[in-house]
């Protein structure tokens, strides 16, 4: 049974609302290569870094389908890696705040859980922005994806001026 390592980041200009996300793919016991040609980016509109980050997620799952064996997803997203403790209260709640009214994102959240069902999968937090020095293999890796998500978006900002 393979193990499969997904990467995934996004990086947001709050302004116009635009951010890219980026993710990498790679099975976990085969020898680091050269995973920067690996890397996919999508343009997402009308969102929020918190946001961002559970569509890339969605989008990356929505592309790798089910490969079969396990799944561990690398992110810095803190909001991600709670989600799951987080689950049976906001199930309980019907997706809606204390006061009542539905959660801007309920509809993403919902999607979240229904992949994190159909997959065996694992969220690890990644400290992001770290010294060279003190990077092991999959903070270099995760380096990658963080990289390709800031350059999209700052390719897309140039082109805007």
């Amino acid at each position: 049974m393979n193990e499969w390592a997904l990467y995934i980041d996004g990086s947001v200009d709050t302004k116009s609302k635009t951010g890219f996300g980026a993710y990498l793919l790679i099975d976990a016991s085969a020898p680091a290569a050269d995973y920067q040609n690996g890397i996919e980016v999508k343009q997402f509109d009308f969102t929020s870094s918190t946001k961002l980050e559970l569509q890339n997620l969605l989008w990356a799952l929505s592309q790798i389908g089910a490969s079969g064996g396990s799944l561990v997803v690398y992110t810095d997203s803190q909001n991600l890696v709670q989600l799951p403790a987080r689950r049976s209260a906001l199930e309980e709640n019907n997706f809606k705040s204390k006061k009542g009214s539905q959660l801007r994102d309920h509809e993403l959240y919902r999607e979240f859980f229904k992949g994190m069902d159909r997959l065996d999968c694992r969220l690890v937090k990644v400290k992001g922005h770290k010294r060279n020095s003190e990077k092991d293999t999959n903070d270099k890796i995760f380096t990658s994806v963080d990289r390709a998500a800031r350059k999209a978006l700052r390719l897309h900002q140039s082109e805007r001026i």
